[in-house]
C-alpha cells in the first residue's frame, strides 16, 4: 500500500518577497510559475500610473504605481527614482519579510549544462541561508556547498564565516555591459556556465547588477538604496551599482558576507547602447572618482547599525563628491531622507511583522 506523500512546502515561502519593477505586461512570470507562484510578489510599476499592467493569474501579489509611492511617502517620495528599474527600491520598502529575490522582467529561466531548468530563487536561498568567507579565501570557493569543504590551511578559528547578507546571481546569453562595450561587442553573447558561488573578500567592491540579486533585509536593507537615476537626474544606469558599493562597504563594516556566481538567469533583452550611452556617460567620467572614495571610506566604530552607517556615508558623499558635481549633495540628502523613510515604515517593534502595506484604490491584489 502506497503512502501518501506529505507535500514539502517551498524554503522561505513566508519569509520572503519577490520584488519586480516594471513598465509592461508580466507574461515573462508564465514561465517562473513553477518557482514563485507560493511567494508574494511585489511588483513596482514605473512610468505612466494610469497605464494597467496585467499580472498572469494564480500569483499572489501587490501592486504599486508613482500614485502609491506618493501615497505612502509623502514628500518623502522625492527619493524613489522615476523613469527607470531604480523604483525598484521602493519594494525594498514596504516589504516585511525578511528576505528579498528582485529579478527584472526581460530575465527567464535558464538552463544548466545538463538542460535542467534552473530555480534562480531556490538558490539564492542557499547561498543567503549558509555562511560567507569575507575575511579568508577559500580556494574550492564556498565551503559550504556540496561537494566541497574548507581546504588545508584555512583557518579553523575562521570557518564558522559571516552571515550572508547579499547572493549576486548572474546571467546567461546577453551580458551586463556599460554603453561602450555594448557598441564594441554588440553580438557578443555570454554561454559560459561557472558552476561557483565564492564569497567577495572584505575590502574588495564588486559592480552589483539589480536584475538577478537576492538579499536578507533584516541584514542589510536598509542600505539597498537605488539612489537618484532616471528623469529628472543627470545620470541613469548606476543604481544597482550604486547600491552595491555602499552596501558592499556596509557589509564590510559589519562583517557581514557578499557571494555571486551561481544561479543564473536568461537575460533575454539587450537595451539600446546609444540609450545607454545618454544614460551612462557622466557615470563613466564620475566612477573613476566614485572607485576611490569608496575603496578608501573607514566608517567609525561607533555605526553599529546599518543605518547609522548609511546616514554616515552620506555625509561623506556629500563632503567628498559634492566637488565632483552638485548631483551628489541632492544624492547625499536622498541618502538621509531613505533612511527617514525606511525607519518611518520598519519602526523596530514592527520589524517582525509580515502586514505589508496595502492599497487603498481598488485592490489589484490576486490570490
Amino acid at each position: 500500500m502506497a503512502h501518501p506523500v506529505t507535500p514539502v512546502s517551498p524554503p522561505l515561502k513566508d519569509e520572503l518577497d519577490i520584488v519586480i519593477p516594471t513598465i509592461r505586461n508580466l507574461d515573462f512570470l508564465e514561465m517562473w510559475r513553477p518557482f514563485f507562484q507560493h511567494y508574494h510578489l511585489i511588483i513596482v510599476q514605473d512610468g505612466d500610473p494610469t497605464k494597467t499592467i496585467r499580472v498572469p493569474d494564480g500569483f499572489d501579489y501587490e501592486l504599486f504605481n508613482r500614485n502609491d509611492v506618493n501615497r505612502v511617502l509623502g514628500p518623502k517620495a522625492s527619493c524613489i527614482s522615476f523613469k527607470d528599474s531604480a523604483c525598484r527600491c521602493f519594494g525594498f520598502l514596504v516589504s516585511k519579510k525578511k528576505y528579498i529575490f528582485t529579478i527584472d522582467d526581460d530575465c527567464f529561466v535558464a538552463k544548466d549544462p545538463s538542460g535542467k531548468e534552473i530555480n534562480a530563487l531556490a538558490q539564492h536561498i542557499q547561498n543567503l541561508l549558509t555562511p560567507s568567507t569575507p575575511f579568508f579565501f577559500n580556494t574550492l570557493y564556498d565551503p559550504y556547498r556540496e561537494g566541497a569543504d574548507f581546504v588545508r590551511g584555512y583557518p579553523f578559528s575562521m570557518r564558522e564565516g559571516a552571515p550572508t547578507a547579499i547572493s549576486h546571481g548572474l546571467w546567461l546569453n546577453i551580458p551586463d555591459y556599460d554603453a561602450p562595450t555594448q557598441l564594441v561587442k554588440p553580438l557578443e553573447r555570454n554561454s559560459r556556465y561557472v558552476d561557483a558561488v565564492m564569497t567577495i573578500p572584505k575590502g574588495t567592491l564588486f559592480p552589483m547588477c539589480g536584475m538577478n540579486l537576492g538579499f536578507n533585509r533584516e541584514l542589510i536593507g536598509p542600505a539597498m538604496y537605488f539612489g537618484l537615476m532616471g528623469d529628472g537626474q543627470p545620470i541613469g544606469r548606476y543604481d544597482d551599482m550604486w547600491a552595491g558599493w555602499c552596501a558592499k562597504v556596509i557589509c564590510d563594516h559589519l562583517n557581514l558576507g557578499v557571494k555571486t556566481g551561481l544561479p543564473y538567469i536568461w537575460h533575454s533583452k539587450a537595451s539600446n547602447p546609444f540609450v545607454n550611452l545618454k544614460k551612462e556617460y557622466k557615470g563613466i567620467y564620475w566612477q573613476e572618482e566614485i572607485i576611490p572614495f569608496f575603496q578608501s571610506i573607514v566608517l567609525p566604530k561607533e555605526c553599529t547599525t546599518v543605518q547609522n552607517c548609511y546616514i554616515e556615508l552620506s555625509k561623506k558623499v556629500k563632503e567628498k563628491l559634492g566637488s565632483i558635481d552638485p548631483y551628489f549633495q541632492k544624492l547625499g540628502d536622498a541618502m538621509v531622507t531613505w533612511i527617514e523613510a525606511w525607519e518611518e515604515l520598519n519602526p523596530p517593534a514592527q520589524a517582525a511583522q509580515s502586514t505589508g502595506v496595502k492599497k487603498e484604490e481598488p485592490s489589484t491584489k490576486a490570490k
